[in-house]
């Protein structure tokens, strides 16, 4: 099964941190990386009195099951040091399923496709540069961008 998952940091070495997680998941029995996007430097979302956040997005090929990889996904941030303080609070990291391929479902663990992927910048535009056509697994993502919105991103 192929998945897309959403990267996030804003504590420590951020990039650091993304390669944590890049090396992590090429740890993951049977799991291989198969595109990453660019990392962004994006403006906290939810809440905002805190410092910016490096987000990317990967594409790997996995045979974990949904729950499997959502698992070894929180397994990773902890790994890493993540601690939930509070809701949209700052992060050492956040590794998020976003996509499945040819799945759909909705658990109290897990929600696929991710509930807020499209009012999300700074999960459109990575995810834009994993599928420039903006359909990943049939999964439409397309949204046009203002310069506004564009502004609120860096590349790194």
């Amino acid at each position: 099964m192929k998945a897309v998952l959403g990267i996030g940091t804003n504590i420590g070495n951020r990039l650091e941190n993304i390669e944590n997680v890049y090396s992590s998941l090429s740890l993951l029995p049977n799991t291989k990386i198969i595109k990453k996007s660019s990392v962004y430097e994006t403006e906290p979302w939810g809440y905002e009195q805190q410092d910016r956040f490096l987000n990317c997005a990967v594409l790997i090929e996995t045979e974990l099951s949904p729950n499997a990889l959502l698992g070894a996904c929180l397994g990773i941030e902890a790994a890493l040091g993540r601690v939930r303080e509070f809701k949209n609070g700052p992060r050492i990291i956040d590794v998020d399923v976003l996509l499945l391929e040819n799945t759909e479902l909705s658990t109290d663990e897990l929600t696929v496709p991710h509930k807020f992927i499209r009012q999300r910048d700074f999960v459109l535009v990575p995810l834009h540069d994993l599928a420039p056509e903006n359909n990943i697994f049939g999964y439409d993502f397309d949204k046009e961008y203002s310069e506004t919105d564009k502004t609120k991103l860096t590349k790194i």
